[in-house]
């Protein structure tokens, strides 16, 4: 069985969640089968790795535009595949017309839906349109779709209700409890300015809508005057998202000290550094499938404060693992205050939040490892070309 997965990210080129799944899931598929990758950008060194840049003519075009052309070069170069694995909007279009030319199966990883994300008209002005336009196509032909909780399974008949259900399997998002494990040292934290005599708050991910890094700074004004707050947050959408966290930061730090902002991207080693210190890690999002952010967190013994959306309350376990606080059918002030009462909660009282980070490595290693959900992956594949 020859496999090609076809993505916008992947290593280096990542910035988010999606990449990082990926990365990951190709690697342990590599194991098992054939397998080559289509993704955007630079050229990579790595063996079976196919990039494509946006074509020349389209280079002053709209962004998803821009994406679609790449989708073009890249279903031209999908001859000989059995199975073509698409994740995200970005590369389903790409599945779609390379199906329907070389005569392959088409799967696609549901890791967002455009429906759920109205924001981006923001970032893509009319290209969220088109965006919109390309993921419809995707889930009106595709063989398969694989959903990352039973949260997003739910998001993907709501949004789109023709896909007859039986088209749509839950595979969870996975960890690699090796690479994000407990890292004792500290030298990190003295060099991004984090105080190891403080409890501490972090947040990572990138500056947009759907992470509700907003929530969490007005959150922040009601925290434990002891606590700090570690940002790890970049790539803003729009500049215009880029001012406002900037002027909500700078609000921030007017009124409390301990206020940590990172932008760029971290090394690993300095991540799982920052989040084996923290007394906890917050999760904002308004709009997560599953979120394997928290996943990275709770591999790193660190316990959880997350909003109780999409297939986040699969991943962690309240009371357990973490705390989930409410976001639907509460306003925004309300949500925030929970956010607050959670967070100084868990800091307050660092023994319970160290027995939550434990529990959630355990439950992390046993059950979101890469191989078996690569395995299921596999066995899905294999079930459309009986």
């Amino acid at each position: 069985m020859r496999v090609a997965v076809l993505t916008r990210e992947y290593p280096p080129e990542v910035y988010g969640g999606a990449g990082v799944h990926v990365e990951f899931l190709v690697r342990e598929l590599r194991k098992l089968i054939d397998v080559e990758v289509h993704c955007f950008g630079a050229a990579r060194a790595e063996a079976g790795v196919h990039a494509y840049s946006v074509p020349a003519r389209l280079a002053e075009a709209n962004a998803a535009l821009r994406t679609l052309g790449v989708d073009l070069e890249i279903a031209a170069a999908l001859a000989g595949a059995d199975v073509l694995h698409s994740h995200t909007w970005y590369a389903n279009l790409a599945g779609v017309l390379g199906s329907q030319l070389h005569g392959s199966k088409h799967v696609l990883t549901a890791h967002s839906l455009e429906p759920q994300r109205p924001w981006k008209a923001e970032q893509l002005g009319g290209g969220y349109q088109v965006s919109s336009w390309a993921e419809r196509q995707a889930y009106e032909t595709a063989d398969a779709i694989v959903a990352v909780s039973y949260g997003m399974r739910a998001d993907v008949l709501g949004a789109y209700p023709f896909v007859d259900p039986a088209r749509v399997h839950v595979i969870h998002n996975g960890i690699d409890t090796t690479l994000y494990a407990p890292a004792r040292d500290g030298d990190a934290l003295a060099r991004h300015g984090v105080d190891p005599d403080r409890p501490s708050a972090v947040f990572v991910g990138r500056i947009t809508r759907q992470k509700g890094l907003a929530h969490l700074l007005r959150a922040a004004e009601l925290f434990d005057p002891d606590v700090q707050l570690v940002l790890c947050a970049g790539a803003p959408d729009t500049a215009e998202i880029a001012a406002q966290t900037q002027a909500a930061v700078e609000r921030l730090s007017g009124l409390r000290s301990g206020v940590v902002w990172l932008r760029d991207m971290l090394p690993r080693e300095d991540l799982a550094q920052l989040l084996t210190h923290a007394t906890v890690f917050v999760c904002p999002s308004v709009y997560e499938p599953l979120g394997i952010v928290n996943l990275e967190a709770m591999a790193c013994e660190t316990a959880v404060v997350a909003s109780a959306v999409g297939g986040i309350p699969e991943v962690v376990a309240d009371g357990l693992t973490g705390l989930l606080v409410p976001y639907y059918a509460v306003s925004a002030e309300e949500y925030e205050a929970g956010l607050a009462t959670a967070v100084n909660e868990l800091c307050a009282d660092p023994a319970r939040a160290a027995t939550m980070g434990r529990a959630g490595r355990e439950r992390a290693t046993h059950e979101f490892g890469w191989d078996a959900i690569a395995h299921r992956t596999v066995e899905l594949y294999e079930s459309l070309l009986r």
